[in-house]
């Protein structure tokens, strides 16, 4: 005999109703209200006889010709003045990853060998780091650069430069071939790289490799963490506003070679146990004519700074250990920081992106506990009604639970950033474009899609990004998901013993 539903499953699925027919009435408010008015005209119209129409014609004729050629003027003068005001488009016409090789591979017992070995380190120090591990969210396949094999690290500039262009030049490489674009077209060239920062800089690294023109507009940021990718994006946003007809080139990366933290502070051993290799190298144009071939569109961009507040600026913090050690200090109240960040960030996002009716509610919350003094718990609007896709930065498995927890996301939001920390580690700010690149891989970037990116950075910034997909994304053939896709999503445990 078939049992009946639940009153708490009936009462759900009424809720679930009420809020649709809520959203659909709100986002559809002004349609509803032009019904009338239209109707209204159209009976009115119905009514009216030849004789008001000769009228009509009759007063149209008998207008000043130079009053109808002065109304043209003004009304071609304001079309022109709102084409001329109106922001150029910013399209992302490709981007690529860099895929390291299978040697570079730093399966869990190597590191941990690896760390025995290192002088530096004691016994206390290792299994410290083998309990991050154990809970970090990595797997098996993440990778070092090829200084970080050796016992100790070298931790050399010469080293940290081959790494430089051993990444940056893999993926420029493969943009260019994908693109077909030529070095000489590039107008504007953006490198971030928040640690290591030589001279030569890195933007006159790529210039030298590739014979960029003398003309190039080059930029090289450092210091910004790993948000700086979004940085990044923004100002070369703001160059293709100001020059027409233009490509930007855009390179986030991580050296991770001179970084390599060879003392004994806990606070300082994180980012051993986190970070690995990786870039990203991206194409920007405002040509219209690229609209045709361009994956994305970027939508908006909004970048929040905390620097203001002591505790902000020194949560993440390069210096050096009692023994002399240098390294990145990581405050315990990171995660706190961060989600004050993310709460400034998205209350500048909300309106730009949220359909009416979430932004209805938020106001009617805040309204309830400001002017009422209401107990009840702030509304988190549902961004998930805003974008159909969530890169959020992959620094670490609190960092995407800490995001998702805020966000009210599903497992299938987060899925993207979870599996890039787990196949590629931390790679910084170019870890943004390996989660949307496993979107792709997985075939589900559809046209129209709207992809919500968000890093955070020391300082302490939260930056995000908004794009809209122009077309369908076909399965990348290559790329560096094309030899592992096939595996993931996969089952990421609590808690991997190692020992």
């Amino acid at each position: 005999m078939a049992t009946e539903p639940s009153p708490q499953f009936l009462n759900s699925i009424r809720l679930k109703y009420v809020k649709l027919g809520y959203q659909y009435l709100v986002n559809h408010i002004l349609t509803f209200l032009l019904i009338p008015i239209i109707i209204t005209i159209l009976v009115e119209l119905a009514h009216v006889g030849p004789d008001e129409i000769i009228s009509l014609f009759r007063f149209l004729n008998e207008l000043d010709l130079i009053y109808i050629i002065s109304s043209m003027l003004l009304v071609i003068i304001g079309a022109t003045f709102y084409l001329m005001c109106k922001p150029r488009p910013v399209f992302l016409v490709d981007y690529a990853c860099f895929r390291p090789l299978p040697n570079f591979r730093v399966p869990f017992s190597t590191f941990v060998e690896h760390s025995r070995l290192v002088p530096q380190f004691d016994e206390k120090t290792v299994r410290f780091q083998i309990r991050i591990l154990e809970r970090s969210g990595l797997g098996e396949e993440t990778c070092l650069p090829p200084a970080n094999h050796y016992i100790p690290p070298t931790c050399s500039m010469a080293a940290a430069r081959e790494e430089a262009e051993l990444v940056i030049f893999s993926a420029i490489d493969e943009l260019l071939n994908k693109t077909g674009m030529k070095p000489k077209n590039i107008d504007m060239l953006i490198v971030n790289c928040s640690l290591f920062s030589p001279t030569p800089s890195l933007s006159a690294m790529v210039i030298n490799k590739y014979k960029l023109r003398s003309n190039v507009m080059s930029f090289n940021l450092s210091g910004m963490g790993c948000s700086a990718g979004l940085i990044s994006i923004d100002l070369a946003r703001n160059l293709l506003q100001s020059h027409g007809n233009s490509y930007a080139l855009v390179v986030s990366t991580e050296i991770i070679t001179p970084n390599y933290y060879l003392g004994k502070e806990r606070s300082m051993i994180l980012p051993n146990c986190l970070f690995r290799m990786g870039a990203a190298a991206i194409l920007l144009s405002n040509c219209r004519r690229e609209g045709s071939r361009a994956k994305y569109r970027l939508s908006h961009v909004v970048r929040t700074h905390k620097g203001a507040d002591d505790a902000a600026y020194n949560c993440v913090f390069q210096e050096q250990d009692s023994e002399g050690n240098c390294g990145i200090k990581l405050s315990k109240d990171l995660m706190a920081i961060a989600g004050e960040a993310l709460k400034s960030n998205i209350t500048t996002m909300g309106p730009l992106v949220l359909p009416s009716c979430e932004q209805l509610l938020f106001l009617f919350s805040l309204i309830a506990r400001k002017v009422f003094k209401s107990k009840r718990k702030p509304y988190i609007p549902d961004f998930k009604s805003a974008f159909e896709h969530f890169c959020i930065h992959a620094g670490g498995r609190a960092v995407i639970d800490e995001l998702q927890n805020n966000l009210q996301l599903s497992d299938e939001h987060v899925e993207a950033s979870r599996m890039t920390l787990h196949r590629f580690g931390n790679t910084s700010s170019s870890s943004l474009w390996y989660e949307l690149n496993y979107i792709e891989a997985k075939g589900r970037m559809k046209k129209g899609n709207r992809v919500w990116m968000i890093g955070f950075g020391s300082g302490f910034k939260c930056n995000s990004a908004v794009w809209k997909c122009l077309r369908t994304v076909k399965t990348p053939v290559d790329g560096p998901w094309s030899s592992s896709i096939h595996r993931y999503p996969v089952e990421i445990p609590d808690v991997v013993k190692l020992l």
